[in-house]
C-alpha cells in the first residue's frame, strides 16, 4: 500500500511513520507536513528508508495528486494539538480544521483512499459526564480561546461523516485523549512535557488551579497500536482511544518529581479559561471494536519519556 500521514513529523505522527514501515516492509509511507509544529529531528532515522518520502506542504492548500500519487489510505493528523500552538494563530487552526479537512477528504474521494481523522478528547469540553462515551455530546465554549481547537475539531467529524454518507467514503474517526511519550516539543506547553523539562532543570513545576483537576494519560506506544488497528477496522463511527487511568495533576507533577530526582517545588499558578475539571475516556467501544485496550503504565511511560527529554536537554545544554 501507499499510505499518506499528514502532520507525519509531528509528536503522534512520527511515531505512526515509523511504525507503519516496520508494520509491512513493502508499504511506501509519505509524511505531508508544513514543519510549523513538526521537527525534521522526528523523522530523521526514517529518511534513509527507500520507502519513506516527505513532502512539504499545508493541508490548507489543495493536495494535488499529481504530486503525491496515489493513496490507499490517509491518516490526517496535520493540526496543531498544544494549546500553545493551537492558540497562536487561532484562524490558522480553524482553517486546518475545516478547508484543510475538506482538501484532505477530496484528496481521498478522488483516490478512493480510506480516511481516517485524529480527532480529540477536547470535543466533549469541559465534560458534565463521566468518564465520557461516545455519545456524550460534549460542553464545549464556542466563542473561548479554546475554541479554535475545539469546534474545529468538531467541525471535522461533521466533514467526515458528511462526506461518508454523501460520496460512501471510507472514514474513521479517532477521538485521541491525552497522549504522552517520545518527540514530544519541550516547549509545546503540554502538562507532561512542561513538568519534565521543569523537573530535570531543577526548576520549580508550576502548577495551574489547584492541581486537583484530573486527565487521563496514554503512552504513545499504545496510541500507535489503536490508531493502527482502527483504520483497519470496519467502524466509520468516532471511538474513544485513551488510557482509562485516571491521575489528578498534582497527583502527576509528584510522580515527575520523584522519579526525575529533582529538587524542584511546586508554584501554583491561576486556571486557565475553559480548561476542563475532569477527563477520562469510556473505551469500551475500543476493546469491543478493536479489542484493543492500553498496556503501559503511567509510571513505566513516563521514565521513557523522561530518559528522552535527558538526552534532548543534555544535547541543547552542549550546542549553546
Amino acid at each position: 500500500m501507499r499510505i499518506l500521514v499528514t502532520g507525519g513529523a509531528g509528536f503522534i505522527g512520527s511515531h505512526l511513520c515509523k511504525f507503519l514501515l516496520e508494520k509491512n516492509e513493502g508499504d511506501e509511507v509519505i509524511c505531508l507536513d508544513n514543519f510549523f509544529t513538526g521537527k525534521k529531528e522526528n523523522i530523521k532515522p526514517l529518511l534513509k528508508n527507500p520507502n519513506f518520502k516527505v513532502i512539504c506542504h499545508n493541508i490548507i492548500n489543495i493536495l494535488k495528486p499529481e504530486i503525491i500519487g496515489n493513496i490507499d489510505q490517509v491518516y490526517n493528523l496535520a493540526c496543531p494539538a498544544s494549546p500553545i500552538h493551537y492558540q497562536f494563530d487561532p484562524i490558522e487552526t480553524i482553517k486546518s480544521n475545516t478547508q484543510g479537512v475538506i482538501n484532505v477528504l477530496e484528496f481521498a474521494r478522488i483516490n478512493g483512499a480510506r480516511v481516517l481523522q485524529s480527532s480529540t478528547s477536547e470535543i466533549y469540553g469541559n465534560p458534565l459526564e463521566h468518564p465520557q462515551k461516545e455519545n456524550y455530546l460534549g460542553n464545549v465554549n464556542t466563542i473561548g480561546i479554546r475554541s479554535c481547537y475545539d469546534e474545529g475539531k468538531r467541525v471535522a467529524e461533521t466533514l467526515f461523516s458528511d462526506y461518508h454518507r454523501k460520496y460512501g467514503l471510507q472514514i474513521r474517526i479517532a477521538r485521541i485523549f491525552n497522549t504522552y511519550g517520545p518527540n514530544m516539543d519541550k516547549n509545546d506547553g503540554r502538562v507532561v512535557s512542561n513538568f519534565i523539562v521543569q523537573a530535570l532543570k531543577n526548576k520549580p513545576l508550576t502548577l495551574f488551579g489547584k492541581g486537583s483537576q484530573t486527565r487521563s494519560f496514554c503512552y504513545i506506544d499504545d496510541l500507535i497500536d489503536a490508531l493502527w488497528k482502527l483504520m483497519n477496522s470496519d467502524y466509520s463511527l468516532p471511538v474513544n482511544l485513551g488510557n482509562p487511568g485516571e491521575f489528578t495533576i498534582f497527583e502527576l507533577a509528584k510522580k515527575v518529581i520523584l522519579l526525575t530526582g529533582s529538587k524542584s517545588k511546586i508554584i501554583h499558578k491561576e486556571l486557565p479559561q475553559d480548561d476542563p475539571v475532569r477527563r477520562r475516556p469510556d473505551i469500551s467501544l475500543a476493546k469491543k471494536i478493536i479489542g484493543w485496550e492500553t498496556k503501559v503504565q503511567l509510571e513505566e511511560g513516563l521514565k521513557k519519556t523522561i530518559n528522552y527529554f535527558k538526552i534532548n536537554i543534555t544535547k541543547d545544554i552542549s550546542v549553546s
